[in-house]
């Protein structure tokens, strides 16, 4: 998306926006996603950064890391006290690329699974030879979450409504699993109040008033926010089209006439 362009015309025409674009530029480096979502107390996985870059906005800090400060080990990654042990997922912080990697202990047989966009009906392949990090840039490396071999994604609508899907892990075999009309299958899933206040969160602490975002869920009941994506859409859901144009005719129009949403607003809160 070109952000440069989009807020070349804002400057411009000063339009109402449903996104802040100054956020959007967070959200395409992972730690920048990650420091925002422990600022207002969305639960993470836990994460370790190895910065081979120095800080470009100052809402944001971070030491680059030495090359001798960082330490790999056969079953895990540290700097100083700070150790993140297999398995464990290393991301590439820069949000545009997805080309990311699942590595394994010894104890399982080592090995790594990479991790891609969707080609065909494949978005994983196994590397059983590959056991060493990557050391070519800037990455995020987190803890490994159990969930059962389920994702879900939520798509929020700012402030307070949200909603979610499940879908088969890619990590479990790198096959995504289609229905008969070849789309990927997915099913509705209903969210927790804790887990709908995670979604108001996010989409006020980014201010993206239309924001996706990826939640692992634990067999145990805890969930984490491994992702933030922006602005995202359900594909093939009349409910979620109906009632995001429900509220964003919301939005518009208190923009335009914001006396007359507020007895509207009232009304149905009564």
């Amino acid at each position: 998306f070109p952000l440069e362009k989009a807020e070349a015309y804002v400057s411009l025409r000063s339009p109402l926006l449903i996104n802040s674009l100054k956020e959007q530029w967070w959200l395409l480096d992972r730690r920048k996603v990650s420091m925002t979502l422990e600022r207002v107390g969305v639960p993470a996985p836990r994460m370790l950064f190895v910065n081979r870059d120095a800080p470009d906005d100052p809402n944001f800090a971070w030491t680059p890391t030495e090359e001798g400060d960082f330490v790999e080990g056969d079953d895990f990654v540290a700097i100083g006290e700070r150790k993140i042990i297999k398995p464990f997922v290393e991301k590439p912080v820069d949000a545009n690329r997805h080309d990311v990697r699942i590595y394994f202990p010894s104890s399982a047989g080592g090995g790594c699974k990479s991790l891609f966009r969707k080609v065909g009906d494949r978005s994983g392949q196994w590397n059983p030879d590959i056991n060493r990090v990557r050391r070519d840039g800037s990455y995020v490396y987190e803890a490994f979450v159990p969930t059962g071999g389920i994702d879900v994604k939520v798509y929020a609508i700012a402030p307070s409504y949200a909603h979610a899907e499940a879908r088969k892990s890619p990590a479990v075999d790198g096959k995504v699993e289609r229905d008969a009309n070849g789309k990927e299958v997915r099913h509705a899933v209903r969210l927790l109040d804790d887990q709908k206040r995670v979604a108001s969160k996010i989409t006020s602490a980014f201010r993206q008033g239309v924001c996706g975002f990826d939640m692992l869920y634990t067999p145990i009941g805890t969930s984490y926010v491994c992702d933030v994506n922006g602005f995202s859409f359900v594909k093939g859901s009349e409910k979620y089209l109906n009632d995001a144009a429900a509220l964003l005719h919301t939005i518009c129009m208190a923009s335009l006439r914001p006396a007359r949403f507020l007895e509207i607003w009232d009304r149905r809160q009564a």
